[in-house]
């Protein structure tokens, strides 16, 4: 019996798809390069990656997905198409089902639009679930208890921050700081610090490389090459751990008053669930050195990094797509 059920989470930065009975089949890039003139697709996922900022002028790279919705319909569709095609989707099964999953708080207009671009992708059904959720689910928490949990899922668009409680969310808020505008924050400072333009990619392998978000948490130097504003020539420049803090303060400090103000919002008895368990990061952005120091230090909560927070989403879609019975009830 081939079970034709499919769980993808459509990240900003990545697209995991999850194969019932086979776990986490794809995990790639969300870029899409294509041809300028004839608007078609040249490469898809990695490929595509590794010619962002590096493209000559009739290749486009293309980043479909933004802070967390679809911001180019064609090509969503495009590269949804081209995974499901690359697991072998079509052949194997016939109209699979599909659960796919978008951030808490976004509109009705974004939602169908995430739903019509998985269905025209030959879908059977298509589930919508929120992010937050499925990632808790992911990273193992056991929300079906009438007790309180708290998920953070830093993602490469939004920051997802839910409390969860009976197999649902009590409270929750998304917003458009994450991974990516820690990116965009580090060239800002060294283009205003330094008057060198450096790229999102080169940004990233900063924030990987060096970067923290707790100050004195890590010591470590880096050299970075980009172009100088002043002479438009390349030029290389010695970047500090402290300076990377320094440039994403302002990030998680918003991140951070987010988490406060849905804090604030819970009912007592869920506060005192929470205090009790902690608060578990998942996502990419979990990953960056410092952050659950800094958000224990600041919520006086004890936090924690789920085991894989890249996967998690995608593993919490496998766990749902077992129990697809409990969503067809909604």
């Amino acid at each position: 019996m081939f079970n034709k059920d499919i769980g993808i989470d459509l990240g900003t930065a990545n697209v995991l798809i999850y194969i019932k009975g086979q776990g986490i089949v794809l995990n790639e890039p969300s870029v899409v390069a294509i041809d300028a003139d004839t608007k078609r697709p040249l490469a898809v996922g990695s490929e595509a990656h590794e010619m962002l900022g590096r493209t000559p002028g009739k290749v486009k790279a293309i980043k479909p997905m933004k802070d967390g919705v679809i911001a180019d319909y064609d090509t969503t569709e495009v590269m949804l198409n081209y995974f499901i095609k690359k697991i072998n989707g079509k052949s194997f099964f016939s109209r699979p089902r599909i659960l796919i999953c978008c951030p808490s708080n976004i509109t009705q207009v974004e939602k169908n639009a995430i739903k019509e671009a998985a269905e025209r992708t030959g879908a059977k059904k298509v589930y919508l679930e929120e992010e937050p959720k499925v990632a808790s689910i992911g990273a193992g928490m056991d929300i079906s208890k009438p007790s309180g949990n708290m998920v953070i899922d830093i993602g490469g668009g939004t920051t997802d921050i839910a409390i969860l409680s009976l197999g649902g969310i009590v409270n929750s808020a998304s917003i458009r700081i994450a991974g990516n505008a820690f990116d965009n924050d580090i060239v800002k400072y060294i283009k205003d610090k330094y008057k060198l333009l450096v790229g999102e990619r080169t940004a990233e392998d900063i924030k990987i490389t060096i970067g923290t978000v707790f100050p004195g948490s890590r010591d470590e130097k880096m050299e970075v090459r980009g172009r100088d504003l002043v002479t438009g020539l390349p030029h290389t420049i010695t970047l500090t751990s402290d300076e990377v803090e320094e440039a994403l303060r302002e990030s998680v400090y918003t991140i951070i008053h987010a988490v406060k103000g849905i804090l604030e919002q819970t009912p007592p008895e869920l506060s005192a669930d929470i205090i009790d368990k902690g608060i578990v990061l998942t996502g990419g952005g979990a990953m960056v050195d410092g952050f659950s120091q800094i958000l224990a230090q600041e919520l006086k909560v004890p936090v924690f990094i789920a085991e894989s927070p890249l996967t998690c989403v995608a593993e919490g879609t496998g766990i749902l797509l077992d129990n697809l019975y409990m969503l067809e009830r909604q």
